[in-house]
């Protein structure tokens, strides 16, 4: 569904990206880990066409999107929980969500308000808030919300859980565990490795803008010297 092959991305003068590798089939959970400022974000950005790379290939859904504008990729299915979540504030919850709403890849089981409003429960109560006025964890909700209503092929979210309270951060892991079990492509950073380890199918360690290891969760959870040196566990 999505491969990296090789990309370098640079802020200015200064690379951030060297050399990045990444593969993602359809249906699978896959994580970017690494201590923070090690390049996961950028990572993200130069997916979703934000940052402009300066060498290599990013192909999805059998297409080169490297050179495409972030709305393009968009469109083409792949569907962001930025980090700091970036919601409309001015908007209200139904306003943010129906912003989004599109099916242009002709799901059969499409993503709507209504089952949005079922896996986030306290979203339906706050329908007519705005934007600003929902706590961090209605906002992270939100945010998913809005992602999946574009009916995404893949679906990334950056920082997952950061800032989060624990019973909210629960709630998040039993949604994405949720829509892994529906088939749903997913791409997560976040700093939870307990959480990771129990859903994803595969790992991604970044250091220092390099990919360090990558590996399934068994080999990861095994291998104490990787978990040590590139994550301080």
């Amino acid at each position: 569904m999505l491969e990296i092959k090789n990309i370098e991305t640079f802020y200015g003068q200064s690379q951030v990206l060297f050399g990045i590798d990444l593969k993602i089939k359809q249906g699978e959970f896959v994580t970017l880990i690494g201590r923070n400022g090690m390049g996961k974000t950028t990572t993200i950005n130069s997916i979703m066409g934000l940052v402009k790379i300066k060498s290599g290939k990013i192909i999805f859904s059998g297409n080169q999107v490297q050179n495409w504008p972030s709305y393009k990729i968009a469109r083409k299915g792949i569907g962001l929980v930025p980090e700091g979540r970036q919601i409309f504030p001015n908007l209200s919850v139904y306003e943010n969500l129906e912003a989004t709403s599109s099916n242009r890849h002709r799901n059969n089981n499409p993503w709507t308000l209504k089952k949005v409003l079922k896996l986030f429960p306290r979203l339906k109560v706050r329908l007519k808030n705005m934007g600003n006025q929902l706590s961090g964890g209605e906002q992270q909700m939100l945010a998913i919300g809005r992602a999946l209503m574009t009916n995404p092929l893949l679906l990334v979210l950056d920082e997952a859980t950061e800032g989060l309270a624990p019973l909210i951060k629960n709630e998040i892991w039993d949604c994405l565990n949720d829509l892994k079990s529906s088939g749903q492509s997913i791409l997560v950073v976040d700093k939870n490795i307990k959480a990771l380890t129990e859903l994803a199918d595969r790992h991604y360690i970044m250091e220092k803008g390099r990919i360090e290891w990558f590996g399934d969760s068994s080999a990861f959870n095994s291998d104490k010297e990787i978990l040590h040196r590139y994550l301080g566990i």
